[in-house]
């Protein structure tokens, strides 16, 4: 009796127990596995079979399709059970960088998968290609390191208590004036009592509150204001009446500390 017979057979007879066990043993006996049906999707085509085996690649082998050591496999079941085996093909990709070339095999879709993957990422990196480019086989991407950006640094002055940063400076007519002078309170426009290292300016040259450094003066404050302070003149407030006449008029150099 064949086993498509016994098969039948131990469907429609009520002794099911018994005939199971026989067919059972003619299985064992024909080396007979019941087929299942799996389809194969790779290189662009399906293949479909019916196959005794459980191993992948057993059923790629009785396919007929070779897997590469870098190839993606995917394995699921279709609407009806079926096991489908999906093969993504890793292709042969050129990075060039710093004079060198590295070829690479990949299954990433996107130039960005490529560059994610071996670190290229961040400003300091250039890409000769848009990241959301589909990787193709053969392609070439070269990668450039990005010149940082050197922001220069800002000028400083030596101020006597070390180099200071100053955002620009001029040439001003300086005079000298003490504390007593003008309606002689020693309180200047801003309210600060007038001393050394208070100047008097015009505030749309040199606007109040901004600190300055006066080569042989020093360190400043520009906290005051003078009838005759206009444009590019400043007046330098002196400890003592000697201090001021001994100054005098002259040119000097303001520097606008930061």
């Amino acid at each position: 009796m064949t086993f498509k017979k016994l098969y039948v057979r131990c469907i429609r007879d009520i002794r099911f127990p018994i005939c199971i066990g026989m067919l059972f043993v003619m299985m064992l006996m024909t080396g007979f596995i019941p087929h299942k049906h799996v389809t194969i999707a790779v290189d662009g085509q399906y293949i479909e079979l019916n196959t005794p085996y459980s191993a992948v690649d057993n059923i790629l082998s009785q396919a007929g399709v070779t897997k590469n050591e870098k190839d993606e496999l995917k394995i699921s079941a279709d609407d009806n059970g079926d096991v489908v085996i999906d093969i993504k093909r890793a292709v042969p990709v050129v990075i060039e960088y710093q004079g060198g070339q590295t070829e690479i095999f990949t299954t990433k879709s996107t130039v960005d998968d490529i560059m994610k993957e071996f670190g290229y990422v961040g400003n300091r990196y250039k890409i000769d290609k848009d990241g959301d480019t589909s990787v193709v086989a053969d392609m070439h991407i070269k990668v450039t390191d990005v010149e940082p950006v050197v922001i220069p640094a800002k000028p400083t002055v030596d101020t006597g208590n070390g180099a200071v940063s100053y955002s620009s400076h001029l040439t001003v007519e300086a005079t000298a004036y003490i504390p007593s002078d003008g309606g002689g309170s020693g309180i200047t426009a801003t309210g600060m009592v007038a001393q050394h290292g208070v100047i008097a300016v015009d505030p749309r040259v040199i606007p109040l509150g901004t600190r300055v450094y006066i080569p042989g003066y020093g360190e400043a404050i520009a906290a005051d204001t003078g009838g005759a302070i206009r444009g590019n003149r400043i007046d330098l407030c002196m400890n003592t009446y000697r201090e001021a006449i001994n100054f005098g008029r002259r040119n000097v150099e303001v520097y606008i500390l930061d």
